[in-house]
């Protein structure tokens, strides 16, 4: 009866919601103004209580008394209980309580404002501290001076009132409020009630909103159905909706007369008029095949009547036809969805649209992009050349321009639709001796459609009939959602073909381009970028003093730029460690502390992101953890190779029997996850004509077979390839073990090693004596006159001088010079087991010694410091092509003898 749906139920809520406002209003007006004229009397209480005890006799004097609590805690208790006070407090003046109801209190600081009534000012404040024990409330407190005779401040009392004592006023009103209130909200309940029950009385339960939707609802449905609903009673027409009108062609005063009346079929009239009941009967209506289906129904108290359906099976077939074609295309745009960009190759995707739209919608597809896409660039809005990419039809020669032709037009901004080609002249105009071709073909239709994305147009899609019926205006909308979901696909498989072309050119520039000349080593390399995407795979030969050289390989985690640009990173990073000339474990341990370094900034960096951006963080640090390395050095002159590796996979080494293996090389964490941890070095011993084969893991990993299988194929490889070349090795391992859709990167090395012939090295024993520089001199200079070296003999033994020298007078034992001549270059090195190093200075006038390497720099193309297990070695490296042309003019001889064999 009070349902809010109800007219009583919506006046009671407006009624509660009235009585309910001026409760609250009226509550809270109370509650102001009583809790404002409580406070008023609290505060006014204990102003009186603080003055009444401050200026109370005796009270200055029990301050100033040997033990003032003995004597105040009493007095308080006693004022506090018959004055109803609270809290009664005596206070020092430094802050800290005399008295206090709780003893736990007293000596403790006390709560509340003390710095006026050390000023002498009485103030009243409210506050929150201990009222008694147990427990802190609310209060409304006053601070009094206690005056000495002579106006000093003894001390304060502060009397206080808890808030809760100030609140009992108002609450002992409300009771009386809320009674009234509750009263008129049964009062308006009780009128509603009875409002509401007689409206339902009269209205036979509906009330008016139930009776106005019913009648609306009802009135929508009969004239908004597609079927005609007649009402016959007595053979009468009562009732027809609207449908029924033009489905019968009734008259506008249809209604009240007799059926026989209103010019019917007389076998559609005889039905209605008999009210017999009727299912599905056809009848016919002008040129119209009705279904006619008649109900008897009983009104209540009245006659007899019947219920008339009418359906057009006419329309019926129609409808049914374009509902088949409908779900066709519905199939066909799903068809799209799944099949349309499978891959991320521009030239596929156009060839899948074509292939989608043949033959359940057009008869030949063609499809034409800008020149500008299938190369991944972005299409410029002033170009219009455009080359077509696909060509899919029922036949496979129709008369139209094969895949590849340039075409000079591209289509505006919008679709077009030709229903019938010959006569369109526009495009008969375009290419005449086409047209013609194309009409004497059979194709007589035409949609073309614009394939855009992002706003850019990246080309044209045309539909072609010649067997099926002309296109007309409802497959234009189709094509074109056809076409924007082809084009979204092609755009995605331009930027992918974008951003790889950018990774493979990053990627191949920072890859050496042409390998350094060296005599240690004879190699050949093999890169092969992912299909799926450029990874960070790389490989570096690098020269070292001495005639050795570093063979790298490396792996970074993931694919495109990024990958690509870490790869740059870490190889330059080996690039300027080998010029310290470290040992492999050296090395690595190196790279590894900074890719933890790098890895470290980045995550920083990211984090920064995150505070600025809040938490809409538009990407991740991408750190480089995870990355491999393998390093090798090859000394020709012993041929001994030391290797350390980072979580990379270890060598293979094909010596000149033909037997491949797999040398134990320890393994170490990938780089950034070594944790300070020292790596390890393995040394081998490599006959001349061996061949050191390094790779990634792209090579030989693949999910289709498990990585020892990889290594199996790999050994079967190296041993067939044994007698051919280093390309030809290089090619016959791509063929055998490489994955048939490898899904990473490819980088293979192979490497023939080669000996220093024993002629072109010479070393001597150094005892540590100065009188031995001039004999290791003369037998160095011997041993180049052998190899004809007469022409830097000058030179050379400036260099060896110096070298042994500063060897014998600041290094230690034992001390060894070797001379090694290799190709073009000439290299000393000066052994010693001291680990100082001489540093490069310019010497002052008034200095006896210091400019012996500033002439051995002089002198040299390159020289520097290597250090050992049991030392260090000063080496250095004359070039037989570009050094100075030596003549012993007087300038070289006076020069030279600035220093004697002694002070050599």
């Amino acid at each position: 009866m009070l349902s809010p749906r109800s007219v009583a139920g919506q006046v009671f809520l407006l009624q509660l919601a009235v009585v309910v406002l001026l409760v609250a209003v009226t509550a809270a007006l109370l509650v102001v103004q009583a809790r404002r004229q409580a406070t008023e009397a609290a505060r006014s209480e204990v102003l009186v209580a603080g003055e009444a005890f401050a200026n109370a006799p005796g009270t200055a004097a029990a301050l100033d008394s040997p033990d003032p609590h003995a004597v105040l805690q009493r007095r308080t208790d006693e004022i506090r209980k018959r004055s109803g006070l609270d809290v009664l407090v005596v206070i020092k003046t430094d802050g800290t309580r005399y008295t206090h109801p709780d003893p736990k209190q007293v000596g403790r600081r006390f709560i509340g404002t003390i710095g006026p009534s050390l000023a002498g000012r009485t103030i009243i404040e409210n506050a929150r501290g201990p009222v008694r024990p147990g427990g802190e409330a609310q209060v409304v407190q006053s601070v009094v001076p206690i005056f000495r005779p002579d106006g000093s401040v003894a001390g304060m009392v502060s009397p206080s009132v808890t808030v809760a004592d100030v609140n009992e006023k108002v609450e002992r009103q409300l009771p009386v409020l809320l009674g009234a209130a509750g009263g008129a909200v049964l009062l308006a309940a009780g009128g509603s009630a009875l409002v509401s029950r007689r409206l339902r009385r009269q209205t036979r339960g509906l009330g008016p909103l139930e009776m106005t939707r019913m009648y609306e609802h009802h009135d929508a449905v009969l004239h908004s159905v597609r079927e005609g609903v007649l009402i016959v009673g007595d053979g009468r027409l009562l009732l027809a909706n609207d449908e029924a009108r033009r489905l019968l062609d009734l008259p506008p005063d249809a209604e009240q007369r007799q059926v026989t009346d209103l010019g019917l079929a007389p076998g559609t009239a005889e039905l209605l008029a008999s009210g017999r009941r009727a299912t599905d009967e056809v009848h016919l209506a002008g040129d119209r095949l009705l279904a006619v289906n008649v109900r008897p129904v009983d009104r209540h108290g009245g006659p007899a009547g019947s219920v008339v359906t009418l359906r057009d099976t006419t329309e019926l077939r129609a409808l049914a036809g374009r509902a088949e074609v409908a779900r066709e295309r519905l199939q066909l745009l799903y068809d799209a969805g799944v099949r349309i960009g499978t891959t991320l190759d521009v030239v596929r995707t156009a060839e899948e649209l074509a292939e989608v739209a043949v033959p359940l919608f057009a008869d030949f597809v063609t499809v034409e992009l800008l020149e500008a896409v299938p190369r991944g660039e972005e299409p410029d809005a002033a170009s219009t050349e455009m080359r077509r990419t696909a060509l899919r039809g029922i036949h496979d020669d129709p008369p139209l321009l094969p895949v590849g032709e340039p075409i000079p037009s591209v289509a505006g901004g919008h679709a077009v639709l030709v229903p019938d080609l010959a006569a369109s002249d526009g495009w008969r105009a375009q290419n005449a001796e086409l047209a013609e071709s194309v009409l004497d073909y059979g194709i007589h239709s035409l949609i073309s459609v614009p394939l855009r994305a992002r706003g850019v147009v990246l080309g044209t899609a045309d539909f072609w009939r010649s067997e099926n019926a002309p296109f007309e205006q409802e497959d234009l909308s189709f094509a074109e959602e056809l076409a924007a979901r082809a084009a979204v696909s092609i755009d995605n498989a331009r930027r992918y073909t974008r951003e790889h072309t950018m990774a493979v050119t990053l990627q191949r520039s920072l890859l050496p381009h042409v390998l350094p000349e060296q005599s240690a080593l004879e190699v050949a390399h093999r890169y092969l970028p992912a299909r799926a995407g450029v990874g960070g795979d790389w490989y570096d030969i690098i020269p070292l003093p001495g005639a050795r050289v570093a063979l790298v390989v490396g792996d970074v985690v993931g694919h495109g730029l990024h990958a690509a640009a870490t790869m740059g990173r870490l190889r330059t990073a080996v690039h300027n460690f080998s010029t310290l000339d470290l040992s492999p474990d050296d090395l690595l341990g190196h790279l590894d502390e900074l890719v933890a370094r790098i890895d470290d900034g980045e995550a920083a960096h990211g984090e920064g992101r995150r505070v600025e951006e809040g938490a809409a963080v538009q990407g991740e640090a991408r750190r480089i953890t995870g990355a491999t390395c393998l390093y090798a050095i090859y000394d020709p002159v012993t041929g001994r190779c030391a290797i350390a590796r980072a979580g990379h996979l270890g060598p293979a080494v094909v010596y000149p029997d033909g037997s491949v293996q797999y040398p134990e090389v320890p393994v170490s964490p990938p780089l950034g996850l070594g944790g300070g941890l020292p790596f390890e070095t393995a040394e081998l011993d490599l006959p001349a004509g061996s061949r050191l084969v390094l790779y990634t893991d792209g090579l030989i990993e693949d999910r289709h077979r498990d990585i020892d299988t990889g290594l199996d194929l790999l050994r079967t490889a190296l041993a067939d390839a044994a007698d051919r070349t280093r390309e030809e090795t290089c090619q016959a391992v791509i063929d055998a073990v490489l994955p048939a859709r490898p899904s990473d990167d490819v980088a293979l090395l192979v490497a023939r090693t080669r000996l220093l012939d024993p002629d072109r090295a010479a070393d001597w024993d150094v005892p540590s004596d100065p009188a031995a520089v001039s004999r290791v001199r003369a037998e160095a200079l011997r041993q180049l006159e052998s190899w004809g070296l007469d022409r830097i003999s000058y030179a050379t033994e400036l260099v060896i001088s110096e070298l042994v020298t500063n060897a014998i007078r600041y290094g230690a034992e034992p001390i060894r010079l070797r001379l090694l001549y290799d190709r073009d270059s000439l290299i000393c090195e000066v052994a010693d087991g001291s680990s100082t190093s001489p540093h490069l200075r310019r010497a002052k006038t008034t200095d006896e010694g210091g400019r012996g390497l500033l002439l051995v720099a002089r002198f040299t193309q390159r020289w520097g410091t290597r250090y050992t297990a049991r030392g260090k070695v000063i080496w250095t490296e004359q070039s037989l092509h570009n050094g100075p042309d030596e003549t012993a003019g007087d300038s070289d001889d006076s020069l030279l003898d600035q220093w004697s064999d002694t002070e050599l």
